[in-house]
Order: C-alpha cells, then sequence, then structure tokens
C-alpha cells in the first residue's frame, strides 16, 4: 500500500501519479480513501477526547465523593461519555475498514522512467541481445517439435487434468530440471541465498503481496481451507519476515528461491497460450531481495543484469522492454520484461522484473532499524525478478536450436545438467 501520510500532505501529487495508469477507478479509489480517511481521523480525536474527559472525571468523582458531595450529575456526565465511546469505537471499527478497503487497492506510486502507454503494445524496447536463428527450412513451434520427439503428451495430460497441464517426458523433464539447477548456481555463485518456500500461502500474508484481482484471476484456493497455491517463488519469499523488523546491517537480503507455480490464468485475456507458454502448472527460479530504500534501485538493476547473464550464456535471443504505464500492473513501481525470440518470429515475455519499493512492506508489515536498540526506522523495499521460467525457456531452446531433421541442439552450459548434447526423435512405445 502506499504511504498514507504522501497522501494527507499531497494529495495532488499521488492523484497525478495515480493518473498516468488511465484508469479512473483508481482516481475514485483514492477520493474515497481521502474521505474515509479525514472521517477516521475525526472520530479518533473525538473519542481520545472523551477517553481523556472520562479519565479526568474518575479522579473529579473520586475526591467529591471523599468531600461528600453530589455526584449526580458527575455520573450523569460519565455515563453519557461512556455511551458515546462505545458509539465512536463502533463507527471507528466500521470507518476504518472501508478506508483498508479502498487504501489496499491503490497501486503503486510509478517511477518517473516508466513509459506511458495503454497496453503492451506501448510497452519501450530498451535492449536487444543476439539476433534470430536463420533456418534453411521453416521452423516449426515448440509444441509440435516437442510431440515428434516424443517428450511431451499434452493429450494424456488434459485427459485427466484439463488444458494447460502435460506430460513431461524423458529429455524434456531432464532439461526442465537442468534449466532449474543452472539458474541456482549462477546465482548462488552470487551470493543469492537458496529457498525452497512453502507450496501453500493463507489468506493474510497473501494479500499483502498481489493485488486483490489476482485471487479470482490467477489464484487457486484448497477448498475448505485458509490456504491457496501459490503462483510464484515470490510470494512466500515476500512474506517470510511479515510483521518483522530487520536490522539495517543485513541488508539488502539476496534470494534466489525455487518452486512449482499453480496458476488460473490459462485462457486469459486472450493472450498466445500455446503449449509451454501458458501453463496452470509449470517450475520457476526467482530471485528476490529486501534492501533498504536507498538501494533498490540500483539493486533493479543487479537482477536486471542477473537475469539477462543467464540468457546470454544459454545463448537466446532476446530483447527487453521498459514496461508501460497501461501494463505494469498494481504491485510495481517499475518493471522491465525480457521477451524471447520465437519460431513465428514474435517476441513475447519470458519474464519480468520489479521494484515493488515499499509497497509490498507495507502491506506485510516489514520494516528495518539503524540499529538493535533503536525503534523502526521505516519500511524495506522488496524487489523481484523472474531468474528463469523452465517452460518459456525450455520452448525457447526448442524453437530457437531446432534443427532440420527435428532434433534440437542443448546449449551448451545446461550439458553438465542433462548429460547430453542433443535431443532426436524416438519412441517410447505409449
Amino acid at each position: 500500500m502506499i504511504d498514507i501520510e504522501l497522501v494527507r500532505k499531497n494529495p495532488d501529487f499521488v492523484r497525478q501519479n495515480l493518473a498516468r495508469r488511465n484508469d479512473p477507478r483508481i482516481l475514485e479509489y483514492l477520493d474515497k480513501l481521502i474521505e474515509y480517511d479525514e472521517l477516521w481521523r475525526r472520530l479518533r480525536h473525538e473519542c481520545n477526547n472523551l477517553r481523556h474527559r472520562r479519565n479526568e472525571l474518575t479522579g473529579i468523582i473520586a475526591k467529591a465523593k471523599k468531600e461528600g458531595k453530589n455526584i449526580s450529575e458527575l455520573l450523569l456526565e460519565a455515563e453519557k461519555i461512556a455511551k458515546r465511546v462505545k458509539e465512536l469505537e463502533r463507527e471507528i471499527e466500521e470507518v476504518g475498514a472501508k478506508r483498508l478497503w479502498y487504501w489496499m487497492r491503490i497501486p503503486n506510486l510509478l517511477h518517473d522512467s516508466v513509459p506511458d502507454g495503454k497496453d503492451e503494445g506501448d510497452n519501450v524496447v530498451i535492449r536487444v541481445w543476439g539476433k534470430p536463428p536463420k533456418f534453411g527450412f521453416k521452423p516449426r513451434d515448440h509444441l509440435e517439435i516437442a510431440k515428434n520427439l516424443g517428450i511431451i503428451d499434452d493429450e494424456r495430460a488434459a485427459k485427466v487434468a484439463g488444458h494447460g497441464f502435460f506430460y513431461l517426458r524423458e529429455e524434456l523433464a531432464i532439461l526442465d530440471h537442468a534449466i532449474q539447477r543452472f539458474a541456482i548456481d549462477e546465482l548462488r555463485k552470487k551470493g543469492y541465498i537458496l529457498i525452497e518456500p512453502p507450496f501453500m500461502l493463507r489468506r493474510k500474508p497473501y494479500e499483502g503481496c498481489i493485488s486483490f484481482e489476482d485471487f479470482e484471476n490467477m489464484i487457486y484456493k484448497i477448498e475448505g481451507e485458509d490456504l491457496y497455491l501459490i503462483a510464484t517463488a515470490e510470494h512466500p519469499i515476500a512474506a517470510m519476515f511479515m510483521d518483522e523488523v530487520l536490522d539495517a546491517d543485513l541488508l539488502p537480503l539476496k534470494f534466489v528461491g525455487i518452486s512449482p507455480c499453480f496458476r488460473k490464468e490459462v485462457g486469459a485475456h486472450g493472450k498466445y497460450t500455446k503449449g509451454l507458454f501458458r501453463m496452470h502448472q509449470f517450475n520457476k527460479v526467482e530471485q528476490f531481495i529486501f534492501c533498504l530504500p536507498e538501494q533498490s534501485w540500483e539493486l533493479h538493476e543487479e537482477l536486471q543484469r542477473n537475469s539477462e547473464e543467464l540468457y546470454q550464456k544459454l545463448g537466446l535471443h532476446y530483447r527487453v522492454v521498459n514496461v508501460c504505464t497501461g501494463d505494469i500492473g498494481t504491485i510495481a513501481a517499475k518493471k522491465y520484461d525480457i521477451e524471447v525470440w520465437m519460431a513465428d518470429g514474435k517476441y513475447r515475455e519470458s519474464g519480468s522484473n520489479s521494484n515493488c519499493t515499499d509497497y509490498q512492506a507495507r502491506r506485510l508489515n516489514i520494516r528495518y532499524r539503524l540499529a538493535p536498540d533503536q525503534p523502526p526506522a521505516g519500511y524495506v523495499h522488496t524487489l523481484n525478478n523472474t531468474a528463469l521460467a523452465t517452460s518459456r525457456t525450455m520452448l525457447a531452446i526448442l524453437e530457437q536450436y531446432q534443427q532440420e531433421d527435428g532434433s534440437v541442439r542443448i546449449p551448451r552450459v545446461l550439458w553438465k545438467y542433462t548429460g547430453f548434447k542433443e535431443i532426436r526423435p524416438r519412441s517410447l512405445g505409449f
């Protein structure tokens, strides 16, 4: 959530920043937040004054009673105060709930360098690495390649689980694990701490990590339980220090997370959905950082360098885009996407890199202190980056490294993890 003090002191700045998102509903939420916040503060001020008067009356009544004076009017005033305090406490709770509802739905403030735009078509290309592979034949898409190689079964997966699931066979399953281990090893060399988090989260910590719309559009709920399957390792890692105060000398804390990811979003919004590109279940290696506010923009660029180095070592052609105001989503103040080149000649997102500033930390109540004996000095900043999502990385390898005879070469850096240098057509007999 955004800083309520900033909203109170400089509402025009906040309104101008939020207006860049081109969503009138957000500005309506801001107006409602301001309205309920002012009412909430007035009610609290009145309630606190009455409590102070009630405490004064307690002493006055005791003294008057001791002196044998008539205290009937004082008792009547005390009774009225007690009744009004109860009414105010109920109103404060009701108004506070409405205030929080709007506050939690206002997105993060955008960095000045985020380009203006309506949708992904307005994202700005800032860098391109490598060149598209040249084929002496008509290149095939990854699903056709994988089926011809006998390393994927989409039909039986659809039979038992529905669309968006796959049985990965032999070399493709090995390749999935090889990509994970490659990314983990590279990031651990850089000092990132390996975390395998819980694969489920309760509602409260999840509300600190994502927008409320994602609960409907993306997250799977466990029936009858206060538990949700995670959509990425980012979320349980972000929530790891919920309601804690971190010592500043420990920051930044850099993590590499590994987990399966579960998402309901297959087929959403009419986007490209073929094969491994958009799945209900896939594996991903994630970078995540907790840091001091003054460290976050430099670390945002570090995360970007890390992820690009992985793609470069894999020899995959990609481009980087600065995501525009209409495509950035709720949580990030700035976001880069890496888009891999695909065999149809188009670039599609394979990973993202977000600086969430203090937005998640405020929702999760994660603060820092400058010394162990000092009170909290502020909220940490959080950053997250898709190091490698194995599904889209495998897709890129299959399409960019395909050969005319139907085989696929394996990037050299993965040989020690796969134990093979290419995948050739084979039949498993089923």
